[in-house]
């Protein structure tokens, strides 16, 4: 019995090693690629570290591109979409779990059912909608329709079934309202899985690359994803320029998951034990 649990925990450990370097692989090679010159990147044979190692790369992107733009254009619609996001799947969420209305089981199949739904069947429709409105080349139209996501009701509505409705019932026998519920017993309680939420929908709107793309056609309106699929075609072949745009769109994703690792693999067991 021992040596078939030692022989198990080896073989995951060399799993677990062989899958992070097919994870780290490409992500060094794009840096190793920003940080040669120009001349080097297409140079054979190929080398892993640069002769000469350099930031020109960096330095042109930041001087002659609009990253700067798209960075602040990426930031500005991953908060909003993360903030509005999380009201809304919060308050439906608890709707859904703790309130009985009419239609309540047949709203929440939908819900389930439109879990199912691959966003792309619904980008000609939220296009013409967008148009109606006039929120093409606005924030609003690239935030709006990433809101509504039913994956995320769905997790919170489960984990809102875990929680015992003896802290609810306290807090009516003290006078709190339903919205003061939400806000003094269901949030503090849910912090974890709040914040695995959170972290997740701000890296889904930050790569997002489908809906801004489409919605936006002004330059200055372009988030990291779409700026860097225009980057190929405004610098030719320098690959060094080309992998040092990509490094720095996913610097933010890298430096958050790092900062909040603790609170997603937390948020996710919570979900799990409640769910």
């Amino acid at each position: 019995m021992t040596r078939r649990f030692d022989f198990g925990r080896v073989a995951l450990a060399v799993g677990a090693v062989l899958l992070a370097l097919v994870w780290l692989v490409p992500l060094l090679w794009a840096l190793d690629t920003s940080l040669k010159p120009e001349a080097e990147t297409t140079r054979t044979p190929i080398t892993w570290w640069p002769a000469d190692p350099t930031s020109a790369a960096y330095s042109s992107v930041l001087e002659q591109g609009s990253i700067l733009r798209w960075f602040l254009n990426s930031t500005i619609i991953a908060v909003l979409v993360t903030a509005l996001t999380l009201v809304v799947s919060v308050l439906a969420a608890y709707g859904f779990s703790r309130m009985d209305f009419p239609g309540r089981r047949v709203l929440f199949g939908l819900l389930v059912a439109g879990i199912l739904v691959p966003p792309q069947v619904l980008i000609v429709p939220l296009f013409a909608e967008m148009t109606a409105l006039r929120l093409v080349d606005t924030y609003w139209g690239v935030v709006l329709p990433q809101v509504v996501a039913p994956v995320m009701v769905f997790v919170l509505k489960k984990f809102f079934d875990g929680v015992s409705r003896d802290y609810e019932d306290a807090a009516r026998v003290d006078g709190a309202t339903r919205p003061r519920i939400v806000w003094s017993v269901m949030i503090p309680m849910s912090r974890p899985i709040l914040g695995a939420v959170g972290i997740f929908t701000f890296i889904g709107a930050w790569n997002n690359f489908l809906w801004p793309f489409i919605v936006t056609t002004d330059p200055s309106m372009m988030t990291i994803p779409v700026g860097l699929a225009n980057v190929q075609g405004s610098y030719g072949l320098r690959y060094a320029q080309i992998m040092a745009s990509a490094v720095l769109g996913g610097l933010p994703l890298l430096v958050i998951y790092a900062l909040f690792q603790r609170h997603v693999v937390r948020g996710v067991g919570d979900a799990g034990i409640k769910g």
